[in-house]
């Protein structure tokens, strides 16, 4: 791991086959944090991207100590990156901010003059606005938010994304936290801390193109979420079971009734065929929540690392 060494800033910028988006990113945060006076570092975490663009990013390392790189030995998923990012920041307070440019870097000299002035641990940036989103995606994202905390023992802000300013107490804290399934917004919601919430307009992804997290991503994320920091599936589960077990037992005790009281001979291969298909259903649905949280539990016990780092580059040389 790296030596501490005291910095004021540190920008948390995780890439994946960003190719046509790192360089303006680099040139639009390089220019705010030059003239903010402050000692600072951007920490790109090339998340195992497949357009390669090491060694143009090690080209801007030479040129400007300020930037460094980690290169991770493969693609672990954008919550390792920033797992990365913030383990080997070294400043006062960091700053997560995706390439893409859709959180505007020039709200950086807001964020810090607001934790300094407020005197906060975590400055939130919340989206008052989401340009360039489709409704569905605004209005899936809203439902999950709502789902999540109905079921989450605290509460996890809604339209706030990874964009934030922590200062170095909040990353200790937050480094602290040692789970391989890591759901970042939870984590960071998980640890507390004294917060002030900011709102800005979010602009359309920079370079044009496709974000990288379609709707089976989110959906994968938003399981994620919900089981990290949530048992209620299992109670779920357990309300089905015993729902279907007093289904069974009545609809028991009206088929006899109907045999032995009224006289009538039963019929129904279609009710058998829709009764065994919704009891059927029901089983592999709690089966499927039970083994959602047994696999958390079997990658837990395994003990992997969080990411592996295949070189961490800071003025041209590996570290």
């Amino acid at each position: 791991m790296v030596l501490y060494m005291k910095l004021d800033i540190s920008i948390v910028i995780p890439l994946y086959n960003e190719k046509n988006i790192y360089n303006m990113c680099y040139k639009r945060v390089n220019f705010i944090l030059n003239k903010l006076n402050r000692s600072y570092e951007i920490l790109f975490v090339d998340d195992g991207s497949k357009n390669v663009y090491l060694n143009e990013l090690v080209e801007i390392s030479k040129l400007d100590k300020n930037v460094k790189i980690i290169s991770l030995t493969r693609n672990f998923g954008k919550e390792s990156a920033l797992t990365a990012g913030i383990d080997y920041s070294q400043g006062e307070a960091v700053i997560i901010l995706d390439a893409d440019l859709q959180d505007p870097p020039e709200l950086i000299p807001e964020m810090i003059k607001t934790w300094e002035e407020k005197d906060v641990d975590i400055v939130l940036m919340k989206r008052k606005t989401r340009n360039g989103e489709t409704f569905t995606k605004k209005t899936t994202a809203n439902k999950f938010y709502k789902l999540i905390n109905s079921l989450s023992s605290f509460h996890i802000p809604e339209d706030v994304g990874d964009f934030r300013l922590m200062n170095r107490k909040s990353v200790e804290a937050l480094k602290k936290l040692p789970e391989r399934n890591r759901y970042m917004k939870g984590l960071f919601a998980w640890i507390g801390m004294n917060t002030y919430t900011m709102e800005y307009d979010r602009e359309p992804r920079t370079g044009g193109g496709k974000a990288k997290m379609n709707y089976v991503k989110l959906i994968n994320l938003a399981i994620e979420g919900i089981t990290s920091f949530s048992t209620y599936p299992l109670r779920i589960a357990l309300f089905l079971g015993v729902f279907s077990a007093l289904f069974g037992f009545v609809f028991g005790m009206w088929i006899i009734f109907k045999t032995l009281i009224i006289g009538e001979i039963v019929k129904g291969y279609t009710s058998t065929i829709a009764l065994i298909t919704f009891l059927g259903g029901i089983q592999l649905l709690t089966i499927g929540i039970v083994g959602e949280y047994i696999g958390k539990i079997y990658l837990e016990t395994k003990q992997r690392p969080i990411y592996l780092v295949k070189k961490f580059i800071a003025q041209g040389k590996n570290g």
